[in-house]
């Protein structure tokens, strides 16, 4: 969680100009360009930076949550409890385990695009320091 926090402040930090990344296609490393991947590093960087707040928003809101299923019947057999409870652990294990997939695939997807961005600022700045003659 950490990382995606991380990775997205760096991100923002460091893309100054994100119309730099219109038209610039994400490219696996060592891949060639996927064609049917038709989303510019530009689109993808407005749906990481609107995302963000949504994951803030859900890190708050979890905590304010209290368990509305607490069971108030007396007369529930132990077995049923234990497997009740044993079915909603798997669940929870599941649910954290696709949400820390999620957030792996989200950090990594920030890092290549501030990667990328520094890239084309290196090109820039590079082009800009030859002489035109």
């Amino acid at each position: 969680m950490e990382q995606y926090f991380s990775a997205t402040q760096k991100m923002e930090q460091e893309v100054m100009f994100p119309s730099l990344l219109r038209g610039v296609f994400p490219q696996e490393e060592g891949a060639a360009p996927a064609a049917e991947s038709r989303t510019d590093l530009y689109e993808r960087y407005q749906l990481l930076k609107a995302i963000k707040p949504m994951v803030e928003k859900g890190l708050a809101s979890g905590g304010d949550q209290s368990p509305s299923g607490a069971d108030t019947d007396g007369d529930t057999s132990l077995d049923s409890n234990g497997a009740e409870d044993a079915q909603l652990e798997e669940r929870l294990s599941q649910h954290l385990t696709g949400l820390q997939q999620v957030l792996t695939h989200l950090t990594r997807d920030t890092n290549a695009l501030t990667r990328r961005y520094s890239q084309i600022l290196e090109q820039i700045n590079l082009s800009e320091g030859q002489p035109s003659w």
